[in-house]
């Protein structure tokens, strides 16, 4: 019997922009819906799958590959997966999008938007302050750039929306796209 193939939900935006925040709550929603649910969080898998690459271009798009490697897989077995990841540069993320194509899968590109001084405020980690005082390099926002995606299915503006608003926005999209 055929399966059909999942969607992927790839949140991208600055670090502290709420990616990982929308997608534990969007996790709970899509639960709720009966589905089968993999979040994938640049910080857990940084620790595993991914622990020998550093911060360089070269490191970060062998990083993304990875993963939408991973995302392709899930994908193609019917898993609505959660994938947060900076992803500064818009080309990785074109290469994961046709990568979940290819298998059928639906792909859609959540631009999590937060401007940098929000992020700064919102720091929890201590990582901008590190970055603006060098102690860091290659820190995505300070001393590496950030290509907004041109063309975002969907924009979660964290710094104006509450964290239940954006989740509200993903679901109807979800659901007037018949993705669910």
């Amino acid at each position: 019997m055929a399966h059909k193939a999942g969607f992927v939900l790839w949140f991208t935006g600055l670090s502290g922009a709420g990616k990982t925040t929308l997608g534990i709550a969007l996790e709970k929603r899509l639960l709720t819906k009966n589905l089968r649910v993999q979040r994938l969080d640049g910080d857990i898998v940084r620790k595993s799958l991914t622990k020998d690459l550093g911060f360089t271009v070269e490191d970060r798009k062998k990083n993304i590959e990875r993963i939408t490697f991973v995302t392709q897989l899930l994908a193609k077995h019917g898993v609505a997966t959660l994938v947060s990841f900076i992803s500064p540069f818009i080309d990785v993320r074109e290469n994961a999008k046709k990568a979940v194509e290819e298998v059928d899968g639906k792909f859609i590109e959540v631009f999590v938007k937060a401007s940098v001084d929000e992020c700064i405020k919102r720091d929890t980690k201590g990582l901008y302050k590190k970055a603006i005082a060098g102690e860091i390099d290659n820190f995505t926002g300070i001393s590496h750039p950030y290509e907004d995606p041109p063309n975002p299915d969907i924009i979660c503006d964290t710094e104006h929306e509450r964290i239940e608003q954006s989740v509200e926005k993903i679901m109807k999209y979800l659901i007037e796209n018949k993705i669910i």
